[in-house]
């Protein structure tokens, strides 16, 4: 018996995709159901867009960790840093065979806003983002030595001088936070990126800039390093491990949506799903599983990033935080190109 050949397009994609994620049937063929029977039968292979050793990687690693005791394979990351994420999706878009044996896990924000700045290659439709893995809000922090001990040091400072911010990418959801503070604030907030969270809290601790906009989870957890001072999110989601920062729309009667800029995904090519749907609902299935075997909330804690920010987020809902960052990115779009 032939294969059903499913045809897709652009109005059709957001339907189709939601309805594999309820587990319709009528996308499942015997043929589908044979192939799903004996996958995965090979390792998994991820494309991750940014360098090893950074938050996309430690997030990787502890949930494919325990993701491989449910899914009965291991994972292969690739890591591809460069162009602020784009050489990483350029990489997956381009050579990725489309099946579920390869994924993309990237922050979403970052990669949004870069899309935003310069469109890519391919079309935007042919990839979504199925599961998000936590939810880490931005933040602008300072060194413990550091004269910046409230924001509103950081804000008079500013009055006087350029202030330097060190970002770990130009478009970014901490990058544009700060951004708009000092749009608010009449600050210049002059962005310096650094390449990754870890040279961007170097660059804060040696004084080499004078704040530092990033998620909090890297932040948080160095406390005798760095100071907190203002956070994007409301209400304030660490209040004991950011008791200092205050809520950015509250402190400065401002009305941002929460800047989540620590929000990691799972991606897969939308081609992947059309054609291999029962394979597709075994990743899901099983990944969700994860979230609440006692193993990842340990795995997670040995990291010493806040177990409070791990939350499932699923394809609708990562459709609708794409839909808003890009929002604000294109009205922050000047800004994040450095020509305002």
């Amino acid at each position: 018996m032939p294969k059903t050949r499913y045809v897709w397009n652009p109005t059709r994609r957001t339907f189709i995709k939601s309805a594999v994620v309820a587990g319709m049937g009528t996308l499942v063929t015997p043929f589908d159901s044979i192939f799903a029977a004996q996958f995965p039968s090979r390792n998994i292979k991820v494309f991750v867009p940014t360098r090893e050793g950074g938050g996309a990687d430690r997030n990787l690693r502890a949930f494919t960790g325990v993701w491989r005791k449910y899914l009965k394979t291991n994972f292969e990351p690739s890591f591809y840093p460069g162009a602020a994420g784009r050489v990483g999706y350029e990489t997956y878009m381009g050579k990725a065979p489309a099946d579920c044996y390869n994924l993309l896990f990237g922050n979403m924000g970052p990669e949004v806003l870069n899309w935003v700045v310069k469109k890519p290659t391919f079309d935007l439709d042919d990839y979504f983002y199925f599961a998000r893995i936590d939810a880490d809000p931005a933040i602008i922090f300072s060194s413990q030595k550091s004269r910046f001990q409230h924001i509103d040091d950081v804000i008079a400072e500013g009055k006087l001088r350029t202030i330097n911010v060190g970002v770990s990418r130009l478009a970014h959801p901490a990058s544009l936070g700060a951004l708009a503070l000092g749009r608010k604030t009449g600050v210049r907030m002059n962005l310096i990126p650094l390449s990754g969270g870890r040279n961007t809290r170097a660059g804060v601790a040696t004084g080499e800039v004078d704040i530092g906009a990033l998620p909090s989870g890297g932040i948080v957890n160095r406390a005798k390093t760095f100071k907190v001072l203002a956070v994007f999110d409301d209400p304030n989601p660490l209040p004991k491990r950011m008791p200092d920062a205050v809520v950015v729309n509250k402190h400065f009667n401002m009305d941002l949506p929460p800047l989540i800029a620590g929000a990691r995904a799972f991606a897969i090519k939308t081609a992947a799903v059309e054609k291999y749907p029962d394979q597709f609902k075994i990743l899901t299935d099983t990944l969700q599983k994860v979230y609440k075997d006692p193993d990842y909330e340990k795995a997670i804690k040995k990291t010493k990033a806040p177990w409070e920010y791990i939350k499932y987020g699923d394809p609708e809902e990562c459709k609708r935080y794409v839909r808003a960052i890009t929002k604000i990115g294109e009205q922050y779009k000047s800004l994040l190109t450095g020509k305002a």
